[in-house]
């Protein structure tokens, strides 16, 4: 039979195939065709001859063909053919689809909808037939029966497509219905349906077909819908990724963690490089993406950005023409992020309306740690935003070239949590992939070499940080480190310390970068440059730190920062302790030389000298001996010379230059350190054996000289050191500089001396006594220093502003001053109290001692750069500090003490403000124990159970009662200093109270009672309380009811603007009176206010970012948000009470100057961010919502209580400037006293037409919201007069009249005064312009 056929098919005309084919039966020719397929005989030119023997133009023709159809369509789909059999019967379909007739096509397109939805396919090769059938549809002209309807060939493709996306997709052909989609003509409704329905069939995927379908998803982006693609991809694997990460958080029973998290991690990677090879062919793509994530950054982002948007972010960045874009938006969504935290934080009212936000910077961590699963097309981008961050947010320089920065632990500013991030982010990068870590170190270190100017502390941190988690890694990148060493003696010495510091593991590890680093380090001993000599000594001290010798004393001191892996070989032949004797000796030699050099040079020996005794005792013989010979150059042998020192031998003197050659009080303070820690550590270790007495004998010699040093400086008289008061200290002669030198360096000494004979004093007598004369000997000269007038002042001040006493002496000094109460040291302890004047000499230096730590975070002196031993200190002299104010008080101290300065009390007071901010800024964590350290409990069991809370306000009690006291005492007798420190002292401890406490309640209920009772016309502590109180209240809730009260305060002190109006006087808060008003609690209340208005337009912000995401999603903006958002109601009624508190200021008459300018400022911003409400509520009215009541309430709000008193001001504002009174004086004294009225004029008047142009802003956007919502808003605002600033004619002419007749007056004075005609000759300028002022309305 198909011989028959094909033979018939050959002929030239087609009748007889035709009649042939009428013949046979259906089956039949099924049949036919399915044997010969199936044998995979030319079943091709058997179709074709069927095909040619049933034309269309025949109703049975066109019958048969459609059985054909879908006999051939269920022949491919049975999966027993030959795949190009089965090629070659779907191609031959394809091609005769458009000789169909509609109605037949409309019949084949819902036999395959149909079969889809049953599943009834099997191998879906068939699906490639009904794009070509759809594309047929819509070339059909004429209606076409579809369904029940009659529809053109368009509108039924439509209906098809509409029925197919409706229907069920067995997961199997997801990947073939998206693809085949791609070859059919969609409309952009068309394409949103059929991305819907792919987008329902993700989650019913397996994850590993993910990627394919999104490649498809890409293909079929082009044609629109770009950003439903990538939405709906972003928020799929965003939700996957919370489910994942809920699912190993959870129930650790459950093992049925649905994905593994490789399996995951490998999808998302190919999934990003799917979409990133789209963008690199589309750009569209990416500027899509772009455009998605940025409005997301408007509202709350968390839909938006996650980990998996990020990665891809990141992966984009290596397109070229997207780099920077992409960085830009990370930068600043990193940014937003922290500045959105630090807002939160810092207000209760936030808090209880916004949930905790996401945190950007946790996402970006978490993409580093799945980009362990060969996401190498996300590192590169990783590594250069990281570098990004460190350099974009770093610290910057400030005026005097040092950065201020704080302790490493505490990050507070935005910037500063965006600068840690990088270092994480590359800490991190560089910990998981081994590829990268060359490139990171690499950059690290050409930053650290090449930005000598500016602060590269974060670099020096994140250098440390690499080195320390693992030496043994970066063995192989020593080439890079060593190169590095080639330019310390080019680099600022704090940059060659901390990088120093952080190789110092590395150098444990590897001879070769150790000796590379030594030839450097001496080269540079003997450089040109002083910084360079600093730097190798620097070096060389941190090299004897760090390689210790054998049989030094382990002293829990020795904290040698070396980790697991260096031990190991360390082990081995490269840490032996025997070479390191010799190599430190050799150092040792090559330091002595530096003896010889300049006085700075020497100063940093001395500095470190203690230290590397402390960590490697052994040198101490070899170190002691180097500071014996050196003191021995300057110290006079015989017992009854006076002076005991050389002085003129540590002055150089070169030409006219005079400058110090021997900080002696260095070398004699750093003896006298070594000296008493190896009396403490190393003799007791070493009792009884032989070498150790000949080496003792050094020992015994600098004791001797130390206590022949005592007795010989307590004996000299100034004039043996020839600086008496006739003596010359001015700065401009030669002597002058010599004899400040001098003084400084005896002063010094004296200091040193004072400290040494205490350490050995065991309280005797006689050494206390020895003690107050030396301090009678520095006083002395500490007072002429400060009498002689002139520069030499500031220089002495300078010199003196740091003590030679240790942290620990203080502490020692001061607990035994004020806290000993042993019997048999009351004696001798009564020497040095005797003394009123030493005693406040020891506070004021805790005082500095603590400044210093606040200013720097370390202290001078030994152990001054260890943490652990600086707080141990800083609790034992609070505890005496705080025993001595509190048991006697500055009232109780007796009136003959109060010399000239402060008292005692008031230091400790001072001292302890100081220490409570140093501790919250550099010991944080520690808060617990420095306020354990501080209370004296009566029973143990209690100390365990109080909380940091309980213990703030067991001291914040003692406080608040000395302030009370104060507070009570008569008006002359208060003392404002004192109450300002208490305040202070108050502020830090109100930090530590939990906001949540009954005592941060109770404290807060505190200080509003002291704002209400007391009336002190005192300006600074007035300012003290009100900032202590707004800071709790804002912790507490929001300060606008306070803002309120305030205002109607002011205004019932300072008056109204109209003088007929009587104010009805107010008196909410004592603390406002006439002396305080303004501009002290005016400007408190105004930063208050911005800051409310900041909150508030965040707030609004916020709110539009959810209402541009809601639009986006049909769903969500068919589902009406409840009318009464809670935020909303928030917003309007902050607003409402902030209007009423402008509406009593801008009636005050507050006096010109700030006030004015920032309240003017201030009301510009209100009416900016009520714009910015107005036009949030026109983006709603576009959705089915409308205005609630509580917004219609406050728009008449403002129109009755807000623009027309604005106007009111304007007008005082311009009439107070206008009446500016006549200057008595001559002429030349009115023009100045004129210019100067003319630039407060200018200044004062600047903000009005920004003022203006809000409030018309304002109206004009309210105008808008009326059409919209049909609600009129304007009934109750009066709109406001023209302000078009037009030069009033008739005025102007007058003031021009004026001025000709003064001209004309000068003419006539002018004739005798020649000489003065250039100054005088500008004068009618300046008066022009300040009359022209008055011209303008």
């Amino acid at each position: 039979m198909d011989q028959k056929i094909l033979s018939l098919a050959a002929e030239k005309t087609a009748d007889r195939l035709q009649a042939f084919l009428q013949t046979l039966k259906e089956e039949d020719l099924a049949n036919l065709l399915q044997n010969q397929a199936v044998k995979g005989r030319a079943v091709g030119a058997l179709l074709r001859a069927i095909f040619r023997g049933s034309p269309c133009s025949e109703e049975a023709g066109a019958l048969r063909r459609r059985k054909i159809y879908t006999c051939c369509t269920q022949l491919v789909e049975s999966g027993d053919l030959q795949k190009e059999t089965a090629s070659e019967i779907i191609g031959l379909l394809m091609l005769e689809v458009h000789c169909f007739p509609g109605p037949s096509l409309v019949e084949l397109a819902n036999e395959f909808i149909a079969a889809i939805a049953e599943g009834s396919l099997t191998n879906g090769k068939s699906l490639e037939l009904l794009p070509i059938i759809l594309m047929a549809l819509v070339t059909k002209k004429g209606n076409l029966v579809c369904g029940k309807d009659e529809l053109s060939g368009e509108e039924c493709k439509k209906q098809l497509i509409s029925t197919l996306c409706s229907g069920r997709w067995d997961q199997r052909y997801v990947i073939q219905l998206t693809s085949m989609f791609k070859d059919v003509p969609l409309t952009a409704e068309e394409i949103e349906l059929v991305m819907g329905k792919v987008f329902k069939m993700f989650s019913k995927l397996n994850l590993q077909e993910i990627p394919p379908l999104v490649y498809q998803l890409l293909i079929l982006s082009s044609k629109g819908s770009r950003k439903r693609v990538l939405e709906g991809i972003i928020a799929f694997f965003n939700e996957l990724d919370k489910q994942h990460k809920e699912e190993q958080s959870g129930d650790e029973l459950l093992d049925l963690i649905t994905v593994p998290s490789g399996e995951l991690r490998h999808v998302e990677g190919t999934v990003i490089l799917h979409i990133v090879f789209a963008m690199t062919l589309d750009c569209e793509l990416g500027r899509e993406l772009l455009k998605h994530l940025k409005a997301g950054q408007q509202g709350d982002f968390s839909n938006n950005i996650c980990p998996f948007s990020i990665a891809l972010l990141l992966s984009v960045a290596r397109i070229q023409r997207f780099e920077e874009q992409v960085f830009d938006l990370l930068k600043a969504s990193v940014f937003k992020s922290f500045k959105d935290l630090q807002l939160l934080q810092g207000s209760k009212f936030l808090q209880n309306l916004v949930p905790h936000p996401s945190c950007v910077s946790t996402m970006i961590l978490e993409v580093v740690k799945n980009s362990v699963h060969s996401w190498d097309h996300v590192t590169q981008g990783l590594v250069q935003f990281g570098f990004i961050l460190m350099d974009s947010y770093g610290p910057k320089k400030v005026v005097d070239g040092k950065a201020i920065e704080t302790s490493p632990g505490l990050w507070r500013t935005p910037n500063q949590h965006a600068c840690k991030l990088g270092g994480n982010i590359l800490l991190e990068t560089f910990k998981i992939h081994e590829m990268i870590r060359q490139e990171i170190l690499e950059q690290v270190l050409n930053r650290v070499v090449t930005r000598a100017s500016s602060p590269i502390s974060h670099f020096l941190e994140l250098l440390s940080n690499i080195i320390m988690y693992s030496p043994l890694v970066l063995q192989s990148c020593s080439a890079k480190v060593t190169e590095s060493f080639d330019y310390l003696s080019f680099l600022p010495l704090q940059t060659v310390q901390g990088l120093l510091k952080a190789v110092q593991p590395l150098l444990k590890v590897s001879m070769s970068m150790r000796d590379s680093l030594i030839l450097v380090l001496r080269k540079a001993m003997f450089a040109r440059q002083l910084d360079a000599r600093k730097s190798a000594v620097a070096g060389f001290l941190l090299l004897l730190k760090n390689f210790k010798v054998l049989g030094s004393l382990s002293s829990s001191q020795c904290s040698q920062a070396i980790g697991v892996s260096q031990v190991h070989v360390d082990v081995h032949s490269r840490y032996n302790a025997v070479a390191n004797e010799a190599f430190c000796l050799e150092i040792m030699d090559s330091l002595r030389r530096c003896l010889g050099q300049q006085a700075d040079v020497r100063l940093m020996l001395y500095e470190g000298f203690y230290d590397v005794l402390r960590r490697n005792s052994q040198l101490a013989n070899s170190i002691m001996q180097t500071l014996l010979s050196q003191l021995k150059q300057f110290y006079e042998p015989q017992s009854d010379v006076l002076p005991p020192l050389k002085l003129d031998a540590c002055i150089l003197t070169q030409g006219d230059q005079i400058s110090l050659q021997e900080p002696l009080d260095h070398l004699l303070c750093c003896i006298q350190h070594c000296l008493a820690w190896y009396k403490s550590k190393v003799m007791p270790a070493q009792q009884g054996g032989e070498e150790e007495e000949e080496e003792e004998g050094f020992y015994q010699e600098l004791d001797d000289m130390l206590e022949s040093l005592t007795n010989r400086m307590i004996k000299s008289e100034l004039e043996d050191f020839e600086l008496d008061k006739s003596a010359d200290f001015s700065q401009s002669t030669g002597n002058g500089i010599k004899n400040n030198i001098c003084a400084s360096l005896v002063m010094g000494v004296c200091e040193v001396l004072m400290e040494y004979n205490f350490s050995i004093s065991n309280f005797s007598k006689n050494k206390f006594e020895d003690i107050l004369s030396l301090f009678t000997c520095y006083k002395k000269l500490s007072d002429i220093l400060t009498e002689k007038a002139g520069k030499g002042k500031t220089k002495a001040a300078s010199k003196t502003s740091d003590s030679f006493w240790s942290m620990k002496f203080v502490s020692e000094l001061l607990t035994a001053l004020f806290r000993d109460s042993t019997q048999s040291h009351e004696e001798s302890l009564s020497v040095l109290r005797s003394s009123n004047e030493f005693m406040r000499y020891a506070v004021g230096v805790a005082l500095r001692k603590v400044q210093q730590l606040k200013e720097t975070g370390h202290v001078s002196g030994p152990d001054g750069q260890n943490p652990d031993k600086i707080f141990q200190n800083l609790c034992d002299i609070t505890r005496v500090l705080l025993w001595r104010y509190t048991s006697i008080p500055t009232s109780v101290e007796e009136p003959g003490k109060k010399e000239k300065g402060k008292s005692i009390s008031l230091l400790c007071l001072e001292g302890l403000q100081r220490v409570f901010s140093a501790v919250q800024l550099f010991f944080q964590p520690r808060v617990p124990l420095f306020l354990r350290a501080l209370d004296v409990p009566d029973n143990e069991e209690e100390e365990v159970e109080a909380t940091v809370t309980q213990r703030a306000a067991f001291q914040i009690r003692q406080f608040q009662r000395s302030l009370l006291n104060l507070l009570s005492s008569q008006e002359e007798e208060f003392n404002s200093k004192e109450a300002l420190l208490l305040v202070g002292v108050l502020a830090s401890l109100a930090r530590l109270l939990e906001p949540t406490s009954p005592q941060f309640v109770q404290m807060l209920s505190w200080t509003s009672k002291i704002c209400k009772e007391n009336s002190r016309e005192d300006a600074l502590f007035c300012k003290g309380v009100m900032n202590l109180l707004f800071s709790l209240h804002v912790a507490h809730k929001s300060p606008v009811a306070l803002l309120r009260d305030l205002s109607q305060d002011i205004h019932g002190h300072l008056g109204d603007i109209d003088e007929d109006v009587e104010v009805e006087k107010t008196n909410h808060f004592a603390v406002v009176n006439l002396r305080t008003a303004a501009p002290t609690v005016c400007l408190l209340v105004l930063s208050q206010a911005e800051k409310v208005l900041e909150e508030v337009d965040w707030l609004i912000t916020r709110l539009k970012g959810q209402v541009s995401q809601e639009t986006v999603s049909e769903e969500a903006s068919s589902q009406a948000a409840p009318p009464n958002h809670p935020v909303e109601k928030a917003v309007i009624m902050q607003l409402g009470t902030l209007l009423t508190f402008f509406h009593e200021l801008v009636q005050t008459a507050l006096p010109s100057g700030s006030c004015v300018d920032t309240l003017l400022k201030d009301l510009c911003k209100m009416y900016t961010i009520l714009t910015s409400l107005v036009k949030y509520y026109i983006q709603l009215c576009r959705s089915t919502r409308g205005i609630p009541k509580i917004m219609e309430k406050l728009v008449k709000l403002s129109g009755s209580h807000l623009t027309p008193v604005c106007y009111s001001f304007i007008s005082y504002v311009q009439n107070k400037s206008s009446r500016s009174p006549p200057c008595p004086g001559g002429k030349k004294k009115a023009a100045a006293a004129g210019a100067v009225a003319v630039a407060r004029v200018l200044r004062e008047t600047k903000p009005i037409p920004n003022l203006i142009f809000a409030i018309e802003q304002y109206e004009k956007f309210l105008i808008f919201l009326s059409k919209r919502s049909k609600v009129n808003l304007m009934q109750h605002i009066k709109l406001s007069t023209s302000r078009d600033f037009k030069i009033k004619g008739n005025i102007l002419d007058m003031l021009l009249r004026e001025e000709e007749e003064e001209e004309e007056d000068d003419d006539e004075n002018r004739e005798d005064a020649a000489s003065e005609h250039g100054e005088q000759n500008q004068e009618p300028a300046k008066k022009k312009r300040r009359k022209e002022t008055k011209c303008l309305s």
